[in-house]
């Protein structure tokens, strides 16, 4: 709704092709071996699929039907995980994930059960309170990013969970099930798009992205 578009964020073109594509081939350059599994409305799965056939998008990937709610989604995915190993949770529309962000995701969850990325607060923030507000200590708070990557047995266990209306991400499932959080340093680029304008600065950041190259 915010995009104002009749077609779901990630599946609008950016610089010529869905932004999920660019999300997945982020990963793919990341992780040559890494298995995709794409979590998708139902009635959007034939037009992902159109999608794919029409850009010639050759990447394997698996693809399960979307929940009423992310915690549902997640756990669609999940039953299509299996053994040990660790998976990762990402936004479809963070296609600018770096993949140094990627790696040390996964290495900080191979160590310690789980890896959340993240960016340090540089703006001033203020908590509300009925007519009045305050000023909250920015050196302690972090703004939350994907993948958020967690040990497959752990993160499955996890789900098996009641749903909580406060479970607004992975990290909060995890969490509620006793595991503490591990937080590692996102990247800057790695925005989630939302809007007409966020799409407008994903494109410059790809093109400047593609100039370095």
């Amino acid at each position: 709704m915010r995009m104002q578009t009749g077609v779901l964020k990630q599946f609008l073109e950016l610089c010529g092709k869905p932004i999920l594509m660019h999300t997945i081939e982020a990963f793919v350059d990341a992780c040559k071996d890494v298995r995709i599994i794409v979590v998708a409305p139902a009635m959007y799965i034939d037009f992902w699929k159109n999608l794919c056939h029409r850009h010639r998008f050759a990447q394997p990937y698996q693809i399960v039907k979307g929940g009423d709610t992310r915690f549902q989604s997640v756990k669609n995915g999940l039953s299509l995980v299996s053994g040990d190993g660790l998976v990762a949770i990402h936004d479809g529309v963070r296609p600018l994930v770096s993949r140094q962000t990627i790696i040390n995701c996964f290495c900080d969850a191979g160590n310690y059960g789980c890896a959340v990325p993240v960016l340090p607060v540089v703006d001033s923030v203020r908590e509300i309170s009925g007519q009045t507000s305050r000023i909250l200590d920015r050196s302690v708070l972090r703004l939350i990013q994907t993948p958020q990557v967690f040990d497959i047995s752990l993160l499955k266990m996890a789900y098996e969970q009641e749903y909580s209306p406060t479970f607004t991400d992975d990290a909060t499932v995890f969490e509620q099930a006793g595991h503490i959080i591990r937080l590692t340093e996102g990247n800057v680029e790695n925005m989630k798009i939302t809007t007409k304008n966020d799409l407008a600065v994903a494109e410059v950041l790809i093109k400047q992205l593609r100039n370095q190259v």
